[in-house]
């Protein structure tokens, strides 16, 4: 079998065949479908091998110590050859993995051949294709949970056990320090947990993910964007908790807890960062360091890791094993979502070169996942549990290019969408259908479909094609969208999504029923590179915001098929949600209410979205207007801030030195080949679609609830359920 070694010495990395381990009693054999590379303990394990023999000997004090005393008790000579000895040897790499388990050991009982396991050990959980586990390191994977997902069982120990040391309670306000993997985790597990999450990280990506994930507010250290939301968030007497979850030789994240302490707080140290405490500020706070062991009770401990002799409940609650039980349970219950966290996922046979590109920067990760040859499709047993009544998710990579179905090739499709995909190289255009044969064969010239048609049905039934974009009539998108999923198919499907809160059920029914949540709607001007560009200048919000968005629609051809609102919905139900979710995602929030109010004939709206943090945003939908005046103007205010954006052509922003972009001279981008890019690369990898199925529902439900506003004259309270579960207007 093939094992990740590398020799401490000379620093080189190899897949090196190996025997495969015996079943020992007290254990499983387990064969590996996903292990997780930790992206800190291991690339510095990597690192340190990669140093001259004076470099190893200052990255680990603790270790010359040790030669020192062999040197006293044993003589020079015999330690030289001792150590000179242990360096030049292979040593294992990883701790972290999912498998099944293909043979059990005598004296166990509480799993079987075939069922799915989360492993531990950084000597047992190896990236290694078979590996064998004792009893206190492992636990069955829970129905519904992806292998990839549980592989991320110790690490996520590792970041339950931190914040059980930090004994956090509802409505506490806590901080993270260093915001990789574990303190990514940390910040889900404390917001699961009522916690108000707040973190720290020099790298703007990773802020920008923990804030996805439920944080707060997250920032660079220096940039004082933390320590006012702090001041807002405690009345200015600082944080509950700090968890300190970074590395290096830095003294700075000891210094930050210090100082965003409140009185008595606790620090909690999951990482590995220097602990040169600043005396005079924690003892003049009285600040309670906590330092967290790893995964849990029972670590270190040979008795209960290899004898699998357990603590009694009654007096160790939380041990390793049950961290890990409990942490794989959260991924079950949707409490924790690692899918965001995985930036790679490469094939085992590929490990040397993925360790490589990691330690010279090339790739840019803060979860890698091995898949190994037995995995390249996931294990019976787990695509069953990740099946709801139906087709199971299609989360799994594609091999090759990304095989496009196109149902309609009209207008929009071919001048907006069908260029920007025609010319990509990873992109497959296989199978168009049209209602005429003539405009098919037409989009088939134009654009390269290997095959036109009038077809539907063949199309979806086609196991060919991995993803299927729907183009056609607003009367048609919620229909077509549902049968697309239930063949398991990725789907695009242009706005509105649907044109009634009944089509709206049948489509997060179909998810439900299918396990396929691969949707994403035309909404493409959150991708416009301008907006985003102004919306990172004008930084993380923390008091609530006033939008305002005027959309000078103008009118409408008497001959247009906007103009049926009898069969395809309203002008804005068919447009609205543009506008609708570019709001949403600039407050980073669904909104929660919707009121409108008309002209007479309903030819100009007034809507006003209200948000969950007392956020509100005024659209103004007029088609009474100048056609010389630009289409879409935006006023963005809060935090004694405005961003102005005209029309993408120009960003403004009014701080405290202004800054206004330069004139986009020709054209306006806004954003189809980026929104393209990221649906067809969530499509290629497998990765999380750009945009959560709940927002895509809020947004449509709020589009739907203008028609309902204005019939009754009040507002309307939105509701979305779940991912799966219908909406609701009350």
């Amino acid at each position: 079998m093939k094992q990740v070694v590398q020799n401490y010495k000379s620093g080189e990395l190899a897949l090196l065949d190996v025997p495969v381990p015996a079943c020992k009693p007290g254990g499983v054999l387990v064969r590996t479908a996903f292990s997780l590379i930790s992206t800190g303990t291991e690339m510095m394990k990597v690192s340190e091998a990669s140093l001259s023999l004076l470099g190893k000997a200052k990255a680990r004090p603790d270790q010359v110590a040790k030669v020192m005393q062999s040197v006293a008790t044993n003589g020079v000579a015999a330690t030289y050859r001792k150590v000179t000895s242990k360096l030049d040897s292979y040593t294992p790499l990883g701790y972290s993995l999912c498998g099944v388990v293909e043979e059990v050991g005598e004296g166990v009982d509480d799993v079987a051949v075939g069922d799915l396991v989360a492993c531990a050990g950084n000597e047992h959980a190896l990236h290694s294709e078979l590996n064998w586990v004792p009893r206190n390191l492992y636990c069955r994977v829970p129905d519904g949970v992806a292998p990839r997902h549980a592989a991320f069982g110790t690490v996520g120990s590792i970041a339950l056990q931190g914040v059980r040391r930090g004994e956090p309670q509802l409505g506490d306000v806590a901080l993270v320090i260093g915001l990789g993997l574990i303190g990514q985790l940390v910040v889900q597990l404390l917001v699961a947990s009522g916690v108000r999450v707040l973190g720290v990280d020099p790298d703007p990506d990773r802020c920008a993910l923990a804030e996805r994930l439920g944080a707060l507010v997250c920032g660079d250290p220096g940039s004082g964007v933390v320590d006012t939301a702090v001041g807002e968030l405690t009345a200015g007497h600082g944080v509950d908790q700090v968890y300190l979850a970074a590395g290096g030789g830095s003294n700075e994240p000891v210094e930050l807890a210090a100082r965003l302490s409140r009185d008595r707080g606790r620090v909690i140290d999951i990482g590995k960062c220097s602990l040169n405490l600043p005396w005079n500020a924690y003892y003049e706070k009285e600040l309670d360091v906590r330092f967290s062991r790893s995964y849990g009770p029972g670590r270190y401990d040979p008795e209960y890791e290899l004898e699998g002799r357990d603590y009694p409940i009654g007096y160790v609650r939380w041990t390793e094993r049950r961290n890990l039980e409990c942490f794989v349970d959260l991924l079950g219950r949707g409490r924790v979502d690692v899918e965001p966290l995985v930036s790679h996922i490469a094939d085992f046979t590929d490990a040397v070169e993925t360790y490589r590109r990691l330690g010279e920067g090339e790739l840019k990760a803060v979860a890698v996942l091995f898949r190994y040859p037995d995995a390249a499709t996931e294990p019976p047993a787990a695509v069953a549990a990740a099946t709801v009544r139906g087709v199971a998710a299609r989360t799994s990579p594609v091999s090759g290019r990304v095989r496009l179905g196109f149902v309609g090739a009209g207008n929009y499709a071919s001048s907006m969408l069908l260029p920007h995909l025609a010319e990509r190289d990873d992109v497959e255009l296989r199978h168009v259908v049209t209602t005429s044969a003539l405009s098919g064969a037409n989009a088939q010239r134009k654009f390269g479909f290997a095959q036109a048609s009038t077809d539907t049905e063949a199309l979806l039934a086609d196991p060919a094609i991995d993803a299927v974009f729907v183009v056609t009539r607003h009367s048609s998108h919620a229909a077509l969208t549902r049968r697309a999923l239930l063949a398991g198919k990725a789907v695009f499907v242009e706005k509105p999504l649907a044109l009634s809160e009944s089509e709206l059920d049948t489509v997060l029914a179909a998810i439900e029923e299918s396990g396929n949540d691969r949707l994403q709607v035309g909404f493409n001007r959150r991708f416009a590179p301008l907006l985003r560009q102004a919306k990172g200048r004008f930084g993380r919000r923390i008091g609530p915001a006033s939008v305002r968005y005027l959309v000078n629609a103008g009118r409408l051809d008497d001959g247009s098929w906007y103009n049926r609102s009898g069969t395809e919905g309203t002008r804005f139900e068919g447009e609205g949600g543009h506008f609708v979710d570019t709001v949403s995602w600039l407050l980073a929030a669904d909104p929660v209410s919707v009121y409108a109010s008309s002209t007479p004939g309903q030819s100009d709206l007034q809507v006003l979205l209200r948000y969950a943090d007392g956020s509100t945003a005024a659209i103004s939908y007029v088609t009474s207007g100048s056609a010389q005046f630009p289409k879409e103007t935006l006023d963005l205010v809060a935090d004694g801030k405005v961003l102005r954006f005209d029309d993408f052509q120009r960003a403004s922003l009014y701080a405290r030195r202004k800054h206004t972009s330069p004139r986009v001279p020709t054209g306006r981008d806004k954003g189809q080949a980026a929104e393209l890019d990221a649906f067809v690369t969530a499509v290629r990898t497998g990765g999380p679609m750009p945009v959560p199925v709940t927002s895509l529902a809020a947004t449509t439900l709020a589009t739907l609830a203008v028609r309902t506003s204005l019939g009754t004259g009040a507002p309307v309270r939105l509701e979305v359920k779940s991912p799966a579960a219908a909406g609701t207007l009350r």
